[in-house]
């Protein structure tokens, strides 16, 4: 990851708009991916919001999350005392204890004005589509749609600040950058997508075997390689080209597409430590 350049200018300026636009809010809600809890939250965003707002953690996509998994993580917080909801944007389930989770959080009367933020694919305009019951947010399974702020009266009570999906410059943790390109938040087109699908296959056969038996009709050998388990994908899904090479691009692509619409079955890639 670290020699792809796919932190966009655009992304900048999102930040800078970002901070511009908190004195215009009461909370800030940041939506992030209930698989990957701790990859999809913007470390930048503590720096950003450094105490000025409370602020609301959003598990989105709990529908594809591993149910369990989702526990550990909800007692987690709790123990925290970090102020979250779940929701699944995509059918509506939890959107509507928005309001009530952030009248908790901020006690204010009158109108409430929150901005929702989050990195790029975690469902963002979805969830606030849902909320406000009408398509006002723009919506894409791409990252980087959101390029401007727009403001969206769920009605006249609350308000709510879209803005766009923003990563940070630098991942420290190279695991951390391999999780958010599993789930969309980095382009594609900046990354190879059969190394990528090589790698989920790998983490895939360490936390969630059934998966690939159940998907891919075969038990991932554990001395195999990535790039072999993408192979024996390949061949079972019938990807073959002339003289019987696999099509291991196509695979990839596939892989990837049905790992994020939650073909794959139920998936958390993070526990809490």
């Amino acid at each position: 990851m670290a020699e792809v350049q796919w932190f966009p200018g655009h992304m900048k300026k999102a930040e800078r708009m970002m901070q511009d636009s908190l004195k215009l809010v009461d909370a800030v809600c940041e939506v992030a991916d209930a698989r990957i809890p701790m990859a999809s939250r913007n470390p930048d965003l503590d720096g950003i919001i450094a105490g000025r707002k409370p602020r609301l953690l959003i598990l989105n996509r709990v529908d594809q999350a591993d149910p369990n998994v989702t526990g550990m993580w909800r007692a987690y917080y709790k123990r925290q005392g970090v102020p979250f909801m779940e929701c699944d944007a995509l059918s509506g389930r939890g959107v509507k204890d928005l309001s009530q989770a952030l009248r908790a959080i901020r006690q204010k009367t009158g109108t409430m004005r929150a901005m929702v933020v989050g990195v790029p694919n975690v469902g963002k305009s979805t969830f606030i589509n849902k909320v406000s019951g009408r398509k006002t947010a723009a919506v894409s399974d791409r990252p980087g749609v959101t390029r401007g702020k727009q403001w969206i009266t769920v009605d006249s009570s609350l308000e709510l600040l879209d803005t766009p999906g923003i990563l940070w410059p630098k991942f420290d943790d190279p695991a951390v950058g391999d999780r958010l390109a599993f789930t969309g938040a980095v382009k594609d087109d900046v990354l190879d997508t059969e190394d990528l699908a090589a790698k989920l296959l790998v983490t895939l056969r360490a936390m969630y075997p059934n998966a690939i038996r159940e998907r891919y009709g075969f038990d991932p050998d554990p001395g195999a390689q990535g790039w072999e388990l993408l192979e024996t994908c390949a061949r079972k899904r019938g990807f073959l080209m002339a003289r019987g090479e696999v099509n291991t691009e196509r695979m990839a692509a596939v892989l990837l597409d049905e790992f994020r619409g939650g073909k794959l079955g139920r998936i958390s890639l993070e526990r809490p430590s």
